[in-house]
């Protein structure tokens, strides 16, 4: 007992001569002078605080940095220095959301010291915009960081309180980021994946998230102690958590803060917190609405492999093309074209060939076909997450494509989540975690080699997005989250809350390549094509009226749509597939009107190419009474409105097809009012009245 006394006085002492002997605190304003941010050194500790019009939303928590070879920054810290600076610049997206987008912030960079061990510093630079605030570490080239610098830990916390309600997904399980939005009292939350939301005590919501997630660890949150948050870095195999060299900077951790939880989704600080374009002239990435050989193996009409009934066939391919061509679609996907999808492909990532189509597939004939008809085939890269195996073929394999004519391929990494296969220097077969540095440098070496020959990326089992499309704008959408297919086979499939849920949380990230459209609603229920391939489980099924899938256009954004339904279930609803065919996928502007996580959610947009506006609306479980304002259109001016919306019986479970559509004059700065179903939606078209 007398040592264990002795050692405690000891490093009591230590920790009380390494503390400066008067404290600092810094605060930073946004520019409506809303949301506070303070940056202490008090008792030798970096910390910070951020407060939204005088109310706490990150208590005072820990900043700070360990390395494997190299002192770290953790205690014993003085404020050394600050810089302030100011910004208020508007930059064009290529594509996007809106076209126009603010960027209006204050800043301040914070560079502490630590006053044992070797001369070092660090900086950590803060930006608070009017909807939250974003704040990264700045390791400049030091001697005392020569060489390697292995991290491993960073020790930025997140104090959200005990009880605040939180919106999230796990982030230690095999499925990746595929997981419904799970809901409790963030103090009993063990591990969350980002954009995680929530909402405290004070009736304040806001999200956590990163941006630029460049050579780094994608960052989930840890819980330390109860509504005490720690960012989690995936780490390598056998190795840190993020391998670099001095001078480097980590991506930025952002806090979205707003009032009325549609505040999050106004807000544009994800993006403004990464790079301008480094690609130059992009007018040949092109956003639109696709259709695909990729529904039907879902439901077990077709297969990937050749065992059963292929779907990528000469024929089956030039079918969906003249559909597409017919219809105004700019794409159409195939899947299951090339080498390696016979058998267990989940398993055998080693047998892809991505150079090398199916017998029945020709590939130079199905380009030449689809561009005489004004449409483009859009590949498919599924790797089973063998990434050694890809990558030994990527170049190869995007020459090919842009030999054919191909101007946009998804991506796919069926795995599980700690099963990215990499093939070391020394020949060793590696298993790493689909969020690593190793995976998203793999990520941004597919953006860039695509570039390099006109190609956009959709990518799907990705890492999540954290605003990287502005940087490099082929990177057009990525997955991340359970899309429609989990309502084919999914156990359970997506409830009727769902897309509700992923409007106030995965999708604060970026676009998300969905895939609506639904219309055969309870497609498990029909006849299978062959005795030796039964269907699916009945009860899984799209959770949805009819009306709701012609809203999740709206709602959830992308710039590359999918009609995910096969060509015969739209041609048998025609009044409703025109909303589709009418339905932009690029947005002059986009406005969130109403909404609670989980609950509902009204959107707006504005078309880039006919300044058309479209507003769509979903519910959960519930039946409600929306109205919603046309604040979003001009006060006074007058517009038809074609309004797809649930019919006086619609309910997803029993009557999902009740659907009326109307044709209605409103009138700009009025209110529009709907019933939503249980489980329905609305979508509209407005068209100013000459």
């Amino acid at each position: 007992m007398t040592k264990l006394w002795t050692r405690m006085i000891a490093a009591a002492v230590v920790a009380w001569a390494a503390a400066p002997l008067s404290a600092e605190t810094l605060e930073l304003t946004s520019p409506d002078g809303k949301i506070t941010v303070t940056v202490k050194d008090d008792g030798g500790q970096a910390t910070y605080a951020v407060s939204f019009e005088g109310e706490q939303v990150i208590a005072p928590s820990k900043l700070g940095m360990l390395f494997a070879e190299h002192h770290g920054f953790e205690r014993g810290l003085a404020i050394a220095g600050s810089i302030r600076a100011s910004k208020d610049t508007t930059w064009e997206q290529p594509w996007g959301e809106r076209r126009l987008v603010r960027d209006q912030h204050n800043e301040l960079a914070v560079t502490f010291k630590p006053a044992d061990g070797p001369d070092r510093q660090m900086t950590v630079r803060f930006r608070a915009f009017d909807t939250g605030i974003g704040f990264r570490y700045e390791l400049a080239e030091q001697a005392a960081l020569a060489g390697d610098v292995n991290i491993t830990e960073e020790l930025t916390q997140f104090g959200v309180g005990e009880k605040t309600t939180m919106w999230y997904t796990p982030s230690d399980e095999f499925n990746r980021y595929e997981y419904l939005t799970r809901v409790a009292p963030a103090g009993k939350v063990d591990d969350a994946h980002t954009p995680a939301t929530f909402r405290n005590e004070a009736g304040i919501h806001f999200s956590i998230h990163e941006a630029a997630l460049v050579e780094y660890s994608s960052m989930s949150l840890d819980q330390l102690r109860p509504g005490n948050f720690e960012s989690k870095l995936r780490g390598w195999t056998g190795g840190p958590k993020v391998k670099t060299k001095a001078p480097f900077t980590s991506p930025w951790r952002t806090v979205q803060v707003a009032r009325e939880a549609v505040g999050l989704i106004n807000s544009d600080i994800i993006l403004n917190l990464n790079e301008p374009n480094k690609l130059g002239d992009v007018s040949w990435v092109e956003p639109g609405k696709y259709v695909g050989i990729w529904w039907a193996m879902h439901i077990r009409d077709r297969s990937w492999g050749r065992d059963q009934i292929h779907g990528a066939t000469t024929e089956e391919t030039k079918r969906y093309i003249d559909f597409a061509a017919k219809h105004g679609f700019a794409g159409v996907l195939v899947e299951g074209w090339n080498i390696g999808w016979d058998g267990d492909w989940y398993n055998n990532g080693d047998l892809f060939r991505f150079t090398e189509p199916m017998p029945d597939f020709d590939l130079a004939e199905l380009g030449r076909y689809a561009v005489s008809k004004g449409v483009r085939l859009i590949g498919h890269h599924e790797t089973s997450a063998n990434i050694t195996n890809y990558e030994n073929q990527i170049e190869a394999a995007f020459d090919l494509y842009q030999k054919v004519g191909v101007r946009q391929v998804k991506t796919g990494y069926v795995a599980d989540a700690g099963d990215a296969v990499r093939i070391d220097e020394n020949g060793i077969r590696r298993y790493e975690w689909h969020d690593s540095q190793f995976m998203v440098r793999h990520h941004l070496k597919v953006v860039t080699e695509a570039a390099k020959r006109q190609i956009s990326i959709n990518a799907h089992e990705p890492v999540k997005d954290t605003g990287l499309r502005r940087t490099y704008p082929n990177w057009l959408a990525r997955e991340g989250a359970r899309g429609m297919e989990y309502n084919a086979w999914g156990t359970p499939p997506n409830p009727p809350e769902h897309e509700a849920m992923l409007a106030f949380t995965r999708m604060l990230a970026g676009p998300m390549d969905f895939t609506p459209g639904i219309f055969d609603l309870k497609p498990n229920e029909r006849a299978p094509l062959r005795p030796d391939m039964p269907r699916g489980d009945p009860s899984n099924r799209p959770e949805t009226t009819l009306a709701k899938q012609l809203a999740l256009y709206v709602v959830l954004y992308s710039p590359v749509q999918m009609a995910a339904d096969l060509p015969e279930n739209y041609e048998a609803k025609p009044d409703a597939f025109q909303f589709i065919k009418d339905v932009e996928a690029d947005w002059e502007q986009s406005i969130a009107l109403a909404g609670e996580i989980g609950d509902y959610v009204a959107i707006a947009r504005q078309g880039r190419k006919s300044k058309e506006w479209f507003l769509g609306a979903v519910t959960d479980e519930q039946a409600r009474d929306l109205s919603v304002p046309l604040s979003f259109l001009d006060k006074g001016k007058r517009y038809r409105a074609q309004v797809y919306r649930d019919g006086p019986d619609a309910d997803w479970k029993t009557n999902p097809y009740a659907m009326v559509i109307e044709e209605k004059l409103v009138t700009g700065g009025e209110a529009f009012a709907v019933r939503l179903a249980a489980g329905g939606g609305v979508a509209v078209r407005f068209i100013p009245v000459k």
